[in-house]
């Protein structure tokens, strides 16, 4: 009598059971946030001093249409998370979009022009990368005041070195391929064979690390409204929520602890999803 025969999956199947569910949560997140006055229960900037410090539904004292509980005024924890979304999504995205075409051109120009133009744009992204992130995010704050349209200019200010490395480095392999040497034989312009010829075929890496790199910023801006340089109240912001609740850990852990789960599960999310990406784009990954 032949035995049961057990399938395990592989650990591709494993990977992509893990990439599905992380972006159909950062999928949730998106449509949170873009669909906010319509999932919020409450006005999140709304305060009631009668619900201060309110517990979650299942804990003595809580109430249901008040499900994660109340904060420090009286405001709904749900609601504020749900349009705390939208200023992390928002700033993420849009630092990203703006320092990846910034980083683009400089990579282009440095790994493919040379010359003068690579040795400043290289010295400059050193000069960067020797500053700790979030000093220099800080610092930069600290001199242009807080609010969300700073908070983009001041991290943009660091974030193109990242996709402007990995540009240089691979339009300096790109400069040597042989549709390069095509392209410059039948007189095509410099500017043509790097926007034309080696920029499509080094998009994917850019691709997977400015996904990746959303998580990141999305870390640095919770940590400015931490520390009360990033979105400034009433605005709700998941740092800006995490820092009321420090001085009620032991009696009201709720206030903190929903918001940094939410800033956890969407960041572990992204980095999952631009994980995935990066085996689907590189075939070398796979297995």
């Amino acid at each position: 009598m032949s035995g049961a025969v057990t399938t395990v999956p592989s650990g591709s199947a494993q990977r992509g059971c893990v990439a599905i569910i992380a972006i159909a949560i950062v999928g949730l997140f998106i449509l949170m946030a873009i669909f906010a006055p319509f999932l919020a229960p409450h006005d999140p900037t709304a305060a009631d001093l009668f619900r201060r410090l309110q517990p979650p539904f299942w804990l003595d004292g809580g109430e249901l249409s008040y499900p994660l509980g109340c904060d420090s005024l009286g405001r709904d924890i749900l609601s504020r998370i749900i349009y705390g979304a939208r200023v992390s999504i928002f700033i993420g995205v849009i630092v990203v979009l703006l320092a990846t075409v910034i980083g683009v051109l400089a990579g282009l120009a440095a790994g493919y022009l040379r010359g003068w133009i690579d040795t400043v744009i290289s010295g400059l992204v050193d000069i960067l990368l020797g500053f700790p992130y979030l000093i220099f995010a800080i610092g930069l704050m600290a001199m242009m005041g807080p609010g969300v349209g700073n908070i983009i200019l001041a991290l943009a200010c660091k974030e193109w070195v990242i996709p402007c490395r990995v540009v240089r480095g691979e339009t300096l392999a790109a400069r040597e391929m042989v549709y390069v040497e095509a392209a410059r034989a039948i007189g095509a312009s410099q500017r043509t064979i790097m926007l034309r010829e080696i920029l499509p075929n080094i998009l994917a890496p850019v691709i997977v690390v400015a996904t990746m790199r959303i998580a990141q910023v999305i870390i640095l801006e919770a940590s400015l409204s931490f520390l009360g340089l990033g979105v400034q109240p009433p605005t709700p912001s998941w740092g800006a929520m995490v820092a009321d609740g420090r001085s009620f850990m032991l009696d009201a852990w709720w206030v903190s602890t929903f918001p940094g789960l939410a800033i956890l599960l969407l960041v572990l999310s992204i980095n999952l999803a631009g994980q995935a990406l990066r085996e689907a784009l590189d075939p070398k990954l796979r297995d």
